[in-house]
């Protein structure tokens, strides 16, 4: 009797011996090759500005290299499309924004890790001669469908705060969709085009630079990173509240194990003060949380968008 209880305990300690070694092997085993994170728009937007502020971190925390591919198109469904079809072992993400997850394809997706939910900055050519939102307000009630606002393209954030904008203020602009952020930024400085409802992390340099005119940000309240900038709603749209946000989004099937293990890592690196800095130096609050925060938020923001695009017959054709 005496020896079958020290058998047994024997047992016991082996078969936890296994599973915590196993564990660990499986935990250690990811990633053990390049990972690729694809933006779904043009370089220089605000989704690309933050994976290549955070690859180089995530790179030495994971000792692997982090190959980041522009895939733009289709207002980013074409990405987002390239990432739901590939293989769900981790080792090919995106960095997602509102466009590219939308009410249709957000059931093929894992969210893993949210970056950053910042809102968006009004920001303007200095041509325009305007220098508040409601002298904004006043220009387009006074020369309908005049003000032409730019977007990373159909659908995106940066499209939908327009829309929401023009919806509550009972404007008139035309909107002109683009590849990416970049690009519609190149045309901003341009002329070609007078307002956007931009990432700030893509048009701060620009404004600091004085090439460009920030009239206000469009959260409820002020970013963190930009406390001196009022908000649309302290400007007199007091309903206005639009949040831009970036996360990184896996294959659906992608195993649980993998998907804490990138979250933990990420979350890591988003409490790192150089990196905090760095974003937002560029005007980004840096969010942590965990995938299933990062789920209740991404249901939240495509209801919100879906009830717009609805009651306001948006077409994205």
């Amino acid at each position: 009797m005496k020896l079958s209880r020290i058998s047994l305990k024997i047992l016991w300690i082996v078969l936890i011996t296994l599973t915590s070694l196993t564990y660990a092997q499986n935990k250690n085993s990811f990633p053990n090759k390049a990972i690729k994170i694809v933006v779904p728009f043009a370089p220089g937007g605000g989704a690309d500005t933050l994976i290549r502020i955070l690859s180089p971190g995530l790179s030495e925390i994971w000792k692997q290299s982090i190959l980041i591919e522009n895939k733009p198109g289709a207002s980013g469904s074409i990405g987002a499309d390239f990432v739901a079809n590939s293989t769900p072992d981790g080792y090919t993400l995106m960095m997602g924004t509102t466009a590219s997850v939308t009410e249709k394809n957000v059931k093929s997706f894992i969210p893993v890790a949210l970056v950053s939910a910042s809102p968006y900055i009004v920001t303007i050519n200095p041509s325009l001669g305007i220098k508040s939102i409601t002298d904004l307000i006043s220009y387009a009630k006074k020369y309908p469908e005049k003000i032409r606002y730019g977007s990373s393209g159909l659908g995106s954030a940066s499209h939908l705060s327009g829309e929401l904008f023009a919806s509550i203020a009972r404007i008139n602009m035309l909107h002109v969709p683009y590849k990416g952020t970049g690009q519609a930024l190149t045309d901003l400085l341009g002329g070609q085009i007078d307002v956007m409802f931009a990432p700030a992390q893509t048009v701060m340099p620009q404004i600091e630079a004085g090439k460009l005119i920030a009239l206000g940000q469009t959260g409820l309240k002020r970013s963190e990173s930009l406390p001196n900038l009022p908000t649309v709603s302290e400007s007199g749209l007091s309903q206005y509240s639009s949040v831009g946000w970036f996360g990184i989004l896996a294959p659906l099937n992608t195993p649980k194990t993998v998907i804490l293990a990138i979250n933990q890592d990420v979350n890591k690196l988003l409490s790192d003060p150089k990196v905090k800095k760095e974003m937002m130096d560029r005007g980004s609050d840096p969010a942590t949380g965990s995938t299933e925060d990062y789920a209740v938020f991404l249901n939240q923001d495509i209801a919100k968008w879906s009830k717009l695009i609805k009651d306001n017959h948006i077409e994205f054709q």
